[in-house]
């Protein structure tokens, strides 16, 4: 049960936001045992952010998981998900920032897990 909000201080076409579901769809599979079968993706534009003082293109991703990650997953996800923002939207690394949560509550379908 994976869920990736994305927020970023710059307009996201259609196109790119399809683009950025495929590639994260992909990438999900980082995490042992995550697929995209039941990944949520949110995608925020044009949000009021601001990073080291400066409001030129910047990103933060909020990654909020049932169960638990390695520190390698993470590392890993964070690589990918920073690619695609990257080369999806142009904003580099240095200022993209990735925020994993992770709860053994998580609600579905009416019940919880």
């Amino acid at each position: 049960m994976p869920h990736i909000h994305t927020q970023v201080n710059l307009p996201i076409s259609r196109e790119q936001e399809t683009a950025m579901k495929t590639a994260m769809g992909r990438a999900i599979g980082a995490i042992r045992g995550k697929t995209e079968a039941y990944l949520m993706l949110s995608f925020e534009e044009n949000a009021r952010l601001w990073l080291g003082g400066e409001d030129s293109p910047c990103a933060m991703l909020e990654v909020s998981l049932l169960g638990g990650a390695s520190h390698e997953e993470c590392d890993r996800l964070t690589g990918l998900l920073s690619r695609i923002i990257e080369e999806t939207l142009g904003v580099a690394q240095s200022r993209i920032y990735v925020r994993y949560s992770m709860t053994q509550e998580w609600g579905w379908n009416g019940a919880q897990f």
